[in-house]
């Protein structure tokens, strides 16, 4: 259960610039959100370097292939690239969802079990994945696990924020004492891009 309180308050005493962007935040909007980790990490593929608009069009495309809207890696093997393709995603993209859906049915990646490994080990797993970088494993583990102490270091909003709140100091040393509550610095500074 998230304590929003708690996460506050911790930001308050280690961290007052960034706080004064969270204070207001109700993080909730972005943390209850559950999903089916197939179907999330799907649009996370497909939302790869593109507008938040962009992608969620082309995401509900993609989802029309589907049999009432249900995303499952059998029935993804099934479609044709070319159908995949029809509906928007590149043809990399294509080959990431087809790869995903594949090590999902050979059972070479667990999707139930990445919610028991460490953040590191589930990063590990993902990656696995052809067109899986870091930046989609960690906002996998971000907005999907719900993991609470992550920060893409690869992330364009997050750097462009940072620089725009803190100027030209080193990343590491500003996120270091928001341990162990560095997702949430993230939302605030995304948020604080709005």
């Amino acid at each position: 259960m998230l304590d929003q309180k708690k996460v506050k308050a911790h930001f308050k005493k280690v961290d007052p610039t960034i706080y004064k962007v969270m204070k207001d935040l109700d993080f909730s909007k972005w943390w209850g959100r559950d999903k089916d980790y197939f179907t999330a990490l799907c649009e996370d593929i497909i939302g790869q370097q593109l507008s938040g608009k962009v992608a969620d069009s082309i995401f509900a495309k993609f989802t029309i292939l589907f049999p009432k809207k249900l995303i499952t890696p059998e029935r993804l093997l099934k479609l044709t690239d070319q159908q995949i393709r029809d509906k928007g995603p590149s043809w990399a993209k294509v080959r990431s969802l087809k790869d995903l859906a594949n090590r999902v049915v050979t059972k070479q990646l667990h999707l139930v079990k990445l919610d028991k490994l460490s953040d590191a080990d589930a990063l590990k797993e993902l990656v696995q994945v052809k067109g899986i970088g870091p930046w989609t494993a960690e906002m996998f583990l971000i907005f999907t696990l719900h993991r609470e102490n992550i920060f893409s270091l690869g992330d364009y909003g997050l750097n462009k924020a940072i620089k725009k709140l803190y100027g030209q100091r080193e990343i590491a040393s500003i996120i270091k004492p928001w341990s162990p509550y560095r997702s949430f610095g993230c939302l605030a500074l995304w948020q604080s891009l709005v």
